[in-house]
């Protein structure tokens, strides 16, 4: 969560700040936007904006949703100017609000058919300041994300946005008598001549109508003609047809609300140009069961290959029981031969005592050694290098390395040969507190002395998200991800029967051995096992692997 910053009071933002959400993929929204949002007081957001988004906001924003569909409104359009006006009020009466602001999140643009312009309006009568974000209108990020370019100089060099979206009560006025009247305000007369190409907003539930008027007029029933539905996130779905057929095709495809329609020649280059619904993972809705710190770094690999990602944390990482022990086993790091990691989380926990103990990494006098290359990398990023990384995240393997690089000549203590003794040698192992015992034994067994102190634990989190259940729920998950033996055992702890038995439907991608066994004793067999026992392991696996796309790639 992005705390909230303290600004120069000699420059003030806004009151308000009409900010454009983007059509959907959080990558497409804006710095500006973002930061707008980390100092907002009050949030008042519609349907289309990603709720994802929220996540930028500090703790203590006041969120308000005032989401409209067609003929589903929580509010008309004059009852959020009001709101929109009263909060700001509010706002600025508020001491304890200092250079905070009003957010109106609105998806795509706000000055696209957003009625951006009527709610700036509402703010400037109010005497109210306020600043406009722009965002990427689905028009255009629609039929990029489908591959259609808008413009194309073999075909057209013009677009055309038009809202196939009747006036309704939102506005205060009648939507009209009959489908003629209700999109009697658009000159489809001057389209059908102009051609180019078209680009339809809101406009599913009147396509029948809007192609008939555009061949009445003289466009030829033959121009291509596309549907975007969900345009930009993982459940895209695009339909291609002809004016003449499209409007069937959607209907018979069951195209519903939130859509654009695109008709022009440049529909034609589809077929060449689709790159979002041919990566390799599109369609796919995973499940990841990692800690919710850790998710995004398999979560974010993972959507880059087209696939919607659900977070479904099965692991809480908190302070270890004795929190006094650990920071006394940090403080006397140097008194080792060999500091073990055996996980990304003991770096993260490691690393929090040593910044409570006014530490960094130059007190790292002792070896380092960590346990596969994720761990590494995580040492790597608060400045430490370890000397030994065992090439999978294996307990026995790292014993392995261990024993070998300390029983060297080179590093023998009292002998010129080598050996595998490992007496007189010194090893402080920070991990959880429920740790398997194999790595301590086998050094043991070595002859070396092993202090092995809990600097973090592990909790099964209260319950799983929402949307989580509901996937499982519904059969919509393709894929559960494993990434230790303590996510699928929690899983299973945490969900009731027929939710287990849900579980048993899904692949199951497992991350490495102990895992898989783990998953076994479950009765969840893994469906695959990373040939590399990490987190690109993992997803090259499943690349590897994956069936069709259970979505539509293509018309």
């Amino acid at each position: 969560m992005v705390r909230t910053p303290s600004l120069n009071p000699e420059h003030p933002i806004p009151i308000a700040v009409l900010v454009g959400a983007g059509p959907g993929d959080l990558g497409l929204f804006t710095i500006a936007g973002s930061r707008a949002l980390s100092f907002a007081a009050v949030v008042i957001y519609d349907a289309l904006a990603n709720p994802d988004l929220l996540a930028f906001c500090s703790s203590d924003a006041e969120l308000i949703y005032v989401g409209k569909r067609a003929r589903q409104h929580t509010l008309t359009q004059p009852e959020i100017n009001a709101l929109l006006v009263k909060k700001c009020r509010e706002c600025m009466l508020r001491p304890d609000y200092p250079n905070r602001c009003v957010v109106r999140l609105k998806g795509g643009d706000p000055f696209v058919f957003g009625r951006g312009g009527e709610e700036a309006q509402a703010l400037a009568q109010a005497q109210i300041p306020f600043q406009i974000i722009p965002g990427i209108t689905a028009g255009i990020a629609g039929p990029a994300y489908a591959g259609i370019p808008v413009t194309h100089r073999d075909f057209t060099s013009t677009v055309t946005f038009i809202t196939g979206h009747p006036q309704d009560e939102s506005s205060g006025k009648s939507p009209g008598a009959d489908a003629g009247d209700e999109v009697a305000n658009v000159n489809y007369p001057a389209l059908a001549k102009l051609g180019g190409t078209l680009v339809f907003y809101m406009g599913v539930k009147n396509l029948p109508d809007i192609t008939q008027r555009l061949i009445a007029y003289g466009l030829n029933a033959d121009t291509p003609a596309a549907v975007v539905r969900m345009a930009t996130y993982p459940e895209q779905q695009t339909i291609t047809g002809t004016v003449k057929t499209i409007a069937q095709l959607a209907q018979k495809a069951g195209i519903k609300a939130p859509a654009i329609t695109i008709i022009g020649k440049v529909v034609s280059v589809r077929d060449q140009i689709n790159w979002f619904e041919t990566r390799p993972l599109f369609g796919q809705t995973i499940l990841v069961t990692r800690t919710r710190q850790q998710a995004s770094q398999l979560g974010d690999q993972l959507r880059d290959l087209g696939a919607k990602v659900i977070e479904a944390p099965t692991i809480e990482i908190a302070k270890p029981t004795d929190r006094k022990a650990a920071l006394a086993a940090v403080q006397s790091m140097g008194d080792y031969d060999c500091v073990v990691f055996t996980s990304a989380n003991g770096v993260d926990s490691a690393h929090q005592a040593m910044i409570a103990l006014d530490m960094d990494a130059r007190d790292f006098t002792a070896c380092v050694a960590a346990i596969g290359p994720a761990t590494a990398n995580a040492l790597e990023a608060i400045g430490i290098i370890p000397e030994i990384v065992s090439p999978d995240a294996v307990s026995e393997e790292l014993a392995v390395e261990l024993i070998s690089y300390f029983g060297r000549a080179d590093h023998a203590k009292e002998t010129e040969t080598a050996t595998l003794d490992l007496s007189g040698y010194r090893f402080l192992l920070l991990r959880a507190e429920i740790a398997r015992p194999s790595l301590v034994e086998m050094l043991r067994n070595a002859g070396a002395t092993v202090d092995d102190v809990p600097i973090y634990q592990t909790r099964i989190p209260e319950s799983l998200p929402e949307n989580a259940i509901e996937a499982l729920q519904n059969g919509a998950v393709n894929w559960i991800t494993f990434t230790s033996a303590s996510t699928a055992k929690n899983l299973f702890t945490m969900l009731p029967e027929n939710l287990r038995l849900a579980v048993g439907k899904c692949n199951r991608l497992s991350i490495g051995p102990t895992t898989s066994r783990a998953l076994a004793e479950l009765g969840w067999p893994a469906t695959l096992e990373a040939r590399h026992h990490d987190i690109p392991g993992m997803v090259a696996a499943m690349v590897d692997q994956t069936p069709p796309s259970v979505g539509p790639r293509a018309s």
